[in-house]
């Protein structure tokens, strides 16, 4: 049985092999590499031997992070909310 079958398909795996992350991001696997290199995107969890995987919470820390088209990373969005 492949690991995602194991799965209920209500839960999605944490960790993702490289394509997936590369997916998950929105971009090539090459350029993906690049991100985890310079340091955009984060470095794998190692499973034993040369498997490595994505956790796929930091990717989504990570893509927080990324600069928006105009230079801000931060997200305004609910700024304004008082939750109180």
């Amino acid at each position: 049985m492949a690991r995602q079958d194991a799965l209920p398909p209500t839960l999605p795996p944490r960790l993702v092999g490289r394509a997936a992350a590369a997916a998950y991001v929105s971009v090539a696997p090459t350029t993906f590499d690049e991100m985890v290199v310079d340091g955009r995107m984060p470095r794998p969890r190692l499973l034993g031997g040369r498997r490595k995987a994505w956790d796929v919470r930091k990717l989504d820390i990570a893509i927080d992070q990324l600069p928006t088209e105009g230079g801000d990373t931060e997200d305004k969005t609910w700024s304004n909310f008082d939750a109180a």
